[in-house]
């Protein structure tokens, strides 16, 4: 049993960096795919609110759809955006980790490093090339 949960999109590069190297502190993590397996209101709000950011830094802004419907409009509310994210998963913005450290949106893939109980077990270089765990399992600047 973990205590360690990211909400993870194996299609993108950051959510995969940062499963990996949660594996590199020698955790295996429950893995929720969530856009096969979407939270419901409840557990998004509480995700969002323990990230401490607002929910317009958990919405993928990215994502097509966030301008098709219309979200970027001014005065768009918190609610309107959270059943945007609930009607359409993929405008939820990965990964979220959840740990006993924390709950963070790891955008960058090394804020997952602020959050996780344990050290890296070795070096990790992320899929681009770029070392952000030195050998001795030391963060990289």
């Amino acid at each position: 049993m973990t205590d360690i949960t990211i909400y993870h999109n194996p299609q993108c590069g950051t959510s995969r960096n940062t499963l990996a190297m949660i594996r590199n502190s020698g955790v295996e993590p429950r893995v929720i795919d969530y856009l096969k397996s979407p939270p419901d209101r409840a557990t998004l709000q509480a995700l969002i609110a323990a990230t401490g950011q607002p929910v317009i830094e958990v919405v993928r802004r990215k994502e097509a759809a966030f301008t098709e419907l219309g979200l970027d409009a001014p005065g768009t509310t918190d609610e309107q955006l959270i059943d945007a994210m609930l009607a359409h998963p993929i405008l939820i913005n990965r990964p979220l980790v959840v740990t006993p450290l924390g709950t963070r949106l790891c955008r960058p893939s090394e804020r997952v490093l602020d959050i996780l109980p344990a050290p890296q077990q070795g070096a990790f270089t992320k899929e681009d090339g770029q070392t952000v765990v030195n050998a001795q399992g030391q963060r990289v600047d």
